[in-house]
């Protein structure tokens, strides 16, 4: 990637702007697959859960929802991360940071 970092904005080469959008869908599949193994793993434990209760018993207890709980949780983090990515510490705050500490190194060495 060739980056001007001596200007005010980063100008990016068609090379990074086709790399971007092959690391952007590479996120999107990834997250997509996530989500389609996540419904596909818990149908199967939902219906073996079914499938091993006793007669009268009810399928709604709490640790029938354990997995779907907390993998769930995982999956809404994934989620933020691929579609909403300067949510926390995305790209423009990645970038920010770099000049801060370029610049900062600069005027340590004038000193």
């Amino acid at each position: 990637m060739k980056r001007n970092y001596s200007s005010e904005f980063v100008e990016f080469q068609p090379e990074d702007k086709y790399a971007a959008a092959q690391r952007e869908v590479k996120r999107l599949k990834g997250f997509y697959t996530h989500l389609i193994v996540y419904i596909a793993v818990n149908i199967l434990i939902v219906f073996i859960n079914i499938r091993d209760l006793d007669p009268e018993e009810s399928y709604f207890k709490l640790e029938n929802f354990f997995t779907a709980f907390f993998w769930g949780i995982g999956i809404v983090a994934h989620g933020f991360s691929v579609f909403l990515p300067n949510w926390i510490f995305g790209r423009n705050w990645e970038e920010k940071k770099i000049k801060e500490l370029m610049e900062k190194e600069k005027s340590e060495k004038w000193e």
